[in-house]
């Protein structure tokens, strides 16, 4: 039985890239990776800003980006804006022909895994392989942990009659009916007379009434005079949102097998954003000295525990968003958040905040009830049990 360096279980993306860069750093590695779907990726759009990763990173990333755009617009009742921090998207489609290509026969898609260790895969037709160490990286999976909301959302790309007009992304359009949390749709423009159209709430659960957001989307699309004409695909997905939780048990729960990713709670806490972390992650390991199982279980545990400090404003902001409003007014805090100053909110999406970036979010008066916010703060808002899944 051939022993591999490494076996990827999960062909998403973030252990995309993590062979992305092993491959460029360590061409003679023996990596294998096992996919459940029919192609790496699934049916996903990873979108993340200019200043997220360093000029190093885009240089190492730069095949798998479909779309970039120099800016960004944001909508609320009372404020529009464009921010010039540059804009980028990988899509799945990219991302799967990048990853054949990488890995040819070293991909493994249609297969079902029955067991994961350390060191070892079994598959459910009774295929064994084993590794000097295994990632599992099979997306998020729910923790007692963890207290979460979800960003849920549908997505649809569709062809127009005729061209759109936009010349960058609308990252939230709030000025539609809001409901049960923070709602806004997203809009990537993907060429001339195509958009990806996004229906997007913030709630307590990770699903949407799929009718009910596709009807939202074609109000939405007939409302800024666009004329659908073909459904290219649809996409959804729930992002979770970190509010509080313990970390020490989090990790515990994984008996030192390595993950990756959402799994791994590699995140943007206050986004859902996963691509960032996954590239840092991907060269923390590709630098690393050796790829054994305990030695890289300790390097993404520590990386994920570093992380999980830098984020515990994000997660204070979470609880405000969540917890400190009526639903139908959460909008008010993302509208305070785009008028402040436009490097604050470049280091807010790179998640690197400086500490008078901190007391800029919180200084004047809250845009929600101020007895909810101390609540939220202190942890004490009796809604927050809703959140442990």
């Amino acid at each position: 039985m051939k022993k591999w360096d490494l076996i990827l279980v999960g062909a998403g993306l973030a252990n995309g890239l993590i062979a992305w860069r092993l491959k460029q750093r360590h061409p003679t590695l023996a990596v294998l990776m096992l996919e459940c779907g029919d192609a790496p990726g699934g049916n996903h759009t990873w979108s993340f800003h200019q200043h997220d990763i360093t000029p190093a990173q885009h240089a190492w990333l730069a095949p798998l980006v479909a779309h970039r755009w120099d800016g960004y617009d944001v909508h609320f009742p009372d404020v529009s804006r464009t921010l010039h921090d540059g804009y980028l998207t990988i899509t799945s489609t990219r991302f799967a022909q990048a990853m054949r290509g990488l890995m040819k026969e070293n991909l493994l898609t249609n297969v079902t895994v029955s067991r994961v260790s350390g060191q070892e895969v079994t598959l459910s037709d009774g295929r064994r392989f084993t590794a000097g160490a295994v990632i599992d990286g099979r997306g998020y999976q729910p923790s007692p942990h963890l207290s979460i909301g979800y960003q849920a959302f549908i997505g649809q790309e569709w062809q127009l009659t005729a061209p759109h007009g936009l010349t960058r992304p609308i990252l939230m359009d709030a000025r539609v009916a809001q409901g049960n949390g923070y709602r806004f749709v997203y809009t990537l423009p993907l060429s001339a007379d195509t958009l990806l159209i996004e229906d997007t709430h913030y709630i307590d659960g990770p699903t949407l009434d799929a009718d009910s957001a596709r009807a939202r989307i074609a109000d939405y699309a007939r409302q800024q005079g666009w004329q659908l004409a073909r459904l290219v695909r649809e996409e959804q997905g729930a992002l979770p949102i970190t509010l509080s939780g313990d970390p020490a048990a989090f990790w515990h729960q994984f008996h030192h097998q390595p993950v990756s990713g959402l799994r791994a709670g590699l995140f943007h806490a206050t986004t859902g954003y996963s691509l960032p972390l996954a590239v840092r992650l991907a060269d923390r390991i590709a630098n690393a000295p050796g790829l054994h199982q305990g030695a890289l279980y300790q390097l993404i545990a520590d990386f994920a525990a570093r992380n999980w400090q830098t984020q515990r404003f994000f997660r204070l902001l979470n609880r405000m968003l969540f917890l400190a409003g009526t639903p139908d007014q959460r909008w008010r805090v993302m509208q305070r958040f785009y008028q402040l100053d436009e490097q604050l909110i470049a280091r807010f999406y790179a998640g690197q905040l400086r500490t008078a970036d901190r007391a800029c979010l919180l200084l004047g008066k809250p845009p929600v009830p101020i007895v909810g916010a101390i609540k939220a703060l202190l942890h004490t808002h009796s809604s927050l049990r809703a959140h442990h899944k």
